[in-house]
């Protein structure tokens, strides 16, 4: 099992943010990801929302960066470390904007790219933008299938249900052979989309004794990623024990990658929780990246 991190300061969720992290800036995320960079962490995070309506913020949070701003800014800052969107809402966007803006990120982060992708679920920000929100899941999978054929190419080529395309030059492209598509999401459906289109499933906001039960008897691919999270923030500095047993047992309901929330006070706290965390993937056989 390998372990990433939500990004802190990128997302100010109610349920998660901390204190700290509403004063904190793009000093702190960037000293934040380099020291993840240096321990060998496998990714970080980013989620995309346009604009988020005043009485859903309450409940959701208002603070949403921009994934390509915030991942091509810290591409610069880092050398090894991944970018993991979680997620693109594929709604949102023709499949070609998202090759070549984020073919462009992957190729000047040196090939570190992972898409995570998903069908979006707030239906007042796809009114907002013009978007689709009927019949949103069919869409998604066709703009996968095109992303599929699209990324990493040049001249790409697609023909589908809602999207079609021929003879366009898209450069830069994404230098990764196939760049990972990871499908966020909380039903089966979205396991089997990330079964039948993706390179991983990355499930949110359910119990691992649901998730081990979706995962049971599922043939999934070879190298397919399942990507859990821990059922709580960790603290690894502070409660050792309690760290060890939360990577094991995410680990234990099928996880292949972990992403971790950490508990912190400040952004230098969080730096010497990442060290530990370290240690901690270390003592329980984890890898990091």
């Amino acid at each position: 099992m390998k372990i990433g991190i939500f990004s802190p300061v990128v997302v100010h969720h109610p349920a998660s943010a901390s204190a700290w992290e509403a004063e904190a800036g793009i000093a702190e995320l960037a000293d934040i990801a380099t020291e993840a960079d240096e321990l060998g962490f496998h990714h970080m995070t980013c989620s995309e929302h346009v604009a988020i309506p005043t009485d859903v913020a309450a409940e959701r949070g208002g603070t949403y960066w921009d994934p390509l701003a915030t991942f091509g800014y810290l591409a610069a800052r880092t050398r090894r470390i991944k970018f993991a969107t979680q997620v693109l809402v594929l709604g949102y966007h023709h499949p070609l904007d998202v090759a070549k803006r984020y073919g462009t990120l992957d190729a000047v982060s040196g090939g570190r790219l992972i898409l995570g992708v998903g069908v979006g679920s707030l239906k007042e920000e796809f009114e907002l933008i013009g978007a689709q929100f009927d019949g949103r899941g069919a869409v998604a999978d066709d703009a996968m299938r095109a992303l599929r054929a699209s990324l990493g190419r040049t001249a790409p080529s697609y023909s589908g249900a809602h999207f079609s395309y021929d003879d366009w030059i898209v450069s830069p492209a994404a230098v990764q052979e196939r760049v990972p598509m990871w499908v966020g999401g909380r039903t089966p459906r979205s396991l089997r989309r990330a079964v039948e289109l993706g390179d991983g499933w990355v499930p949110f906001g359910l119990p691992h004794s649901r998730l081990s039960q979706m995962l049971a008897g599922r043939e999934l691919p070879d190298g397919f990623e399942v990507v859990l999270s821990a059922e709580s923030a960790v603290d690894p500095v502070g409660d050792p024990d309690r760290c060890r047993a939360a990577l094991e047992a995410t680990r234990d309901a099928g996880a292949t990658i972990a992403t971790i929330n950490i508990a912190a006070r400040s952004a230098g706290h969080y730096r010497e929780q990442l060290t530990a965390l370290a240690e901690r993937a270390r003592e329980v056989g984890a890898q990091l990246g």
